[in-house]
């Protein structure tokens, strides 16, 4: 599997964003695309997962009010959306691939990897 991020970029506080992930190459059924981030000196954090074959979603619960993730099979794109955005928003975002399973307990641990890793693209949320 394949992942590619795109849609970063320069937000004012207050804005939204739409990042993206291409997937490519064969997913299961049963798996999901979740999304990560990591500001510079932090530690990774979990933001959501959605399961490719039927939408499925599951947040953590922290980033639940202000996040959305979404689903378009027929461009094999997942997306993830930010309203309201903060300058604790800032970090690295990375899409990532595993089962739907497994990418619920990476939401909540930051060391449980997934399987497949996307390079990230950052967002700065200027004050």
């Amino acid at each position: 599997v394949q992942l590619v991020e795109s849609g970063g970029g320069l937000v004012q506080a207050g804005g939204s964003l739409r990042l993206s992930c291409r997937v490519s190459g064969f997913t299961p059924e049963e798996y999901a695309i979740g999304w990560f981030r990591q500001a510079p000196g932090k530690g990774r954090e979990g933001i959501s997962c959605i399961k490719r074959r039927d939408g499925r979603t599951n947040y953590l619960p922290s980033m639940k009010d202000r996040f959305t993730t979404s689903n378009d099979n027929s461009k094999n794109t997942v997306y993830l959306d930010l309203a309201n955005a903060k300058p604790e928003d800032s970090a690295k975002y990375t899409c990532a691939a595993a089962p739907f399973r497994n990418c619920m307990i990476g939401l909540s641990n930051a060391d449980y990897d997934m399987d497949s890793w996307g390079k990230g693209t950052r967002v700065t949320v200027s004050s």
